[in-house]
């Protein structure tokens, strides 16, 4: 496997700190994280950030078609240039927070991969969940800190929207740890690959904007209760007697002791509310 240093010279690049680039550079790791994607014939895989191609190339030997994500023009064009006789290979210039992943694959599910830049971590994460009805699976690399978020239970300090949010759509688990020393230029944080696997979503758009909108409102303060959180939302308080009251939920707790399921209900009770327009102004976004 060709090194990044040797690529990164062929093509005239630098890696730039402004787009959080470190690339990795640790043949056996990309070769895990490969097997770990399992990439099989007739699948389509989005690689978010191709960079220089070395996962691409991994990628490609055994998945039926790989489109490659990259928003930096020089490593779009040493791209192109690397898989110019690759058929199975499309290269896709652009940020990925404008991408859409619907129309990747119409009528079928696509894998997504990808060592994503850490400084916007969670808007791509949020962004692939916007897509969780075309995506099957996703095996992202994350800074070890907000995988430990992404993968908290109730009760325990990292568990926050990340947590709730990514448990009502995908089923998660540790794939790999990777060490700085597999990078260059080398960060200065350990990584972490996520396995999510997609559950079936039968809900209604509506449901997702109503559940999106009571996590983000419940861990507004994380010290404060449900009640003053939600109060602080929008929602009028003869509303949350009836809410508290219907979900059959203690109004004095606060979010991090809520489970998935609990969430669900009470994003449920407060959508047969009738007085939460200025609350549901507020939960926009997955």
């Amino acid at each position: 496997m060709t090194s990044v240093r040797t690529l990164l010279n062929e093509y005239d690049v630098r890696p730039r700190k402004s787009l959080g680039q470190s690339f990795l550079n640790d043949g056996q790791m990309i070769r895990r994280i490969a097997v770990a994607a399992d990439p099989q014939q007739g699948e389509t895989i989005v690689e978010i950030g191709a960079g220089l191609g070395l996962l691409t190339e991994e990628l490609a030997r055994k998945a039926g078609r790989v489109i490659a994500l990259e928003i930096d023009p020089r490593l779009v064009r040493a791209l192109k240039d690397r898989f110019a006789n690759c058929p199975t290979v499309e290269i896709v210039p652009g940020d990925v927070l404008d991408y859409d992943f619907s129309k990747t694959n119409p009528g079928g599910r696509i894998k997504v991969v990808g060592n994503i830049p850490y400084h916007i971590s969670t808007p791509i994460l949020f962004r692939l969940l916007e897509y969780r009805r075309s995506i099957a699976s996703m095996l992202l690399m994350f800074q070890k800190e907000l995988a430990e978020r992404i993968m908290a239970p109730p009760g325990k300090k990292d568990y926050g929207i990340p947590s709730v949010i990514v448990a009502c759509y995908a089923s998660v688990s540790r794939a790999l740890t990777v060490p700085a020393g597999c990078f260059y230029p080398e960060p200065d944080v350990v990584s972490t690959v996520l396995q999510f696997v997609m559950y079936e979503d039968l809900a209604s758009s509506g449901d997702h904007v109503h559940l999106f909108a009571t996590v983000r409102a419940a861990f507004a303060q994380r010290r404060k209760t449900l009640r003053n959180n939600l109060r602080a939302a929008g929602v009028a308080e003869e509303a949350l007697e009836w809410i508290f009251r219907e979900s059959r939920i203690d109004g004095a707790r606060r979010a991090e002791t809520l489970s998935v399921g609990e969430f669900k209900i009470l994003s449920e009770t407060i959508n047969r509310s009738d007085r939460i327009e200025k609350f549901l102004d507020k939960g926009q976004g997955i």
